[in-house]
């Protein structure tokens, strides 16, 4: 519900108050760049440890008679009267307070969850951070904001709300998309000096690396020797986000497991093409990550986002190409990218998109065209835990996007609801854990909003858009 005796006493040209949850990586560059912008103004921030949240708000440049350390609303009530920013410990305190958005950081997708439900029946606009609630209970979320002339946003600053934007660009301009896609978050970095390979901060000695990087093996022959055994190529995250950029563009996944070949900037409108044309893609208009292969020396691309497009024509295709934008070597296909990604200090522009012009900085037609599942890589006993490692792994196990299904028995669980879950019943190697297979938490707010989704039809069988 909204408060409007607590909404109507502040001026008309007072700066929208944002509340943020999570005082993190992200939360805490968002927190520090906020104060730069006149039209919006941080009153609240919301972390399970009171002493990370005050130490951000201390580095953001936030001095003590800033702050206000609370546990309950009339405090923090009191607080935001003196212009104070409130500080607790308890998100649900952020219910019924003269706030316009809440900002979502905790990377907790069940706290997540909860979160933006409460904020939205709170009537506040929600800008969620945490991909891992919003591929598995994003559209019944952007539902309910709608139904309540609210806007529920991802943000810019991580990976899907910036590659939408790339898409929605490349689409206003009449530009067919093939593949839209980012790079994962660590490049393979060849060292010719050393004859080595990095990433994620392991070396490995590959000698025989050297035609591989500078193209002189032919490049479709030459990807499954790049891969790097015991290095990391697409990670559960890589997923994640493109499913959710699958789920808000009407994009579709060519395979479950991406295709995530190690590759240079410059072959990504080579590879991110037809088969037919020499590339990797079954049909146009997917997702897909890439593993950026570089040298020290050059400029990195992880996390960074881009699209293939079809060119024009073939002689645009080309004169583009000759003034710097990475091309196949034919005319037919461009690529246009965003190599970085800017945390919390590019969180603005989707809050801003919300309060001023609501409208999310993601699709414009939510639906659950993919979920992000897990399929067991060795035989599992009954009683195992789906313990969740670095880099949001299950041991043993592998991610993949497929068709979304409705919860059921035999239906894939999506990935975030089987993370830490016990399993009742064994699971041999090949098989999709079920929701059967795992016990979950049927009270938590994510699986509540999924088990809403689901009622309300929101699953539908997924397709491309006309792209």
């Amino acid at each position: 519900m909204t408060v409007p005796s607590l909404r109507t006493a502040c001026p008309a040209n007072a700066a929208h108050s944002v509340a943020l949850v999570g005082a993190g990586e992200f939360g805490a560059t968002f927190a520090a760049q906020v104060r730069r912008i006149p039209s919006l103004a941080l009153r609240l921030v919301c972390d399970r440890d009171r002493t990370r949240a005050l130490g951000a708000l201390a580095a953001a440049g936030y001095g003590a008679e800033d702050v206000a350390a609370c546990d309950g609303r009339p405090g923090i009530l009191a607080a935001l009267a003196r212009g104070r920013i409130a500080v607790v410990e308890d998100f649900t305190l952020v219910a019924d307070l003269p706030l316009d958005l809440v900002v979502e950081a905790t990377g907790q997708p069940h706290a997540a969850a909860a979160l933006a439900d409460l904020a939205l029946a709170a009537g506040y606009h929600t800008a969620l951070a945490t991909k891992e609630a919003e591929i598995v209970v994003g559209p019944i979320l952007a539902r309910k904001a709608r139904s309540a002339g609210l806007v529920h946003t991802p943000v810019d600053g991580d990976q899907p709300s910036l590659l939408m934007r790339l898409f929605a660009r490349a689409r206003t301009l009449g530009l067919p998309v093939v593949t839209a896609g980012k790079s994962t978050e660590s490049d393979y970095v060849y060292d010719p000096g050393a004859g080595t390979v990095s990433t994620w901060g392991r070396t490995v000695a590959r000698p025989d690396y050297a035609p591989l990087f500078t193209g002189e093996a032919d490049l479709a022959a030459s990807l499954a020797a790049r891969v790097v055994s015991g290095l990391d190529t697409a990670t559960v995250p890589d997923l994640c986000e493109m499913g959710i950029v699958a789920n808000h563009c009407g994009l579709a996944v060519d395979r479950a497991e991406l295709h995530a070949p190690v590759a240079r900037t410059v072959e990504l409108a080579r590879l991110f093409r037809p088969r037919e044309e020499g590339g990797l893609l079954a049909r146009k208009g997917v997702v897909d990550v890439f593993v950026c292969l570089r040298r020290p020396d050059e400029i990195s691309f992880a996390g960074g986002v881009f699209v293939v497009v079809e060119a024009p024509d073939a002689a645009t295709g080309r004169l583009l190409a000759a003034k710097g934008i990475p091309g196949d070597g034919e005319g037919r296909y461009l690529l246009l990218h965003n190599p970085v990604h800017l945390l919390g200090v590019e969180a603005p522009i989707s809050v801003l998109s919300a309060v001023h012009d609501g409208r999310s900085t993601g699709g414009d037609e939510v639906r659950q065209r993919y979920d992000l599942v897990a399929r067991a890589e060795r035989d599992f006993a009954a009683g195992e835990t789906l313990d969740m490692g670095a880099r949001h792994a299950l041991s043993g196990v592998a991610p993949l996007l497929v068709p979304a299904r409705p919860l059921g028995p035999e239906a894939p669980v999506p990935y975030y609801l089987a993370a830490g879950a016990r399993l009742r019943r064994p699971v041999g190697r090949g098989a999709t854990f079920t929701l059967a297979d795992v016990v979950v938490d049927e009270d938590s707010a994510l699986m509540r909003l999924r088990r809403e989704q689901d009622a309300l039809d929101a699953l539908r069988e997924p397709r491309p858009s006309a792209v």
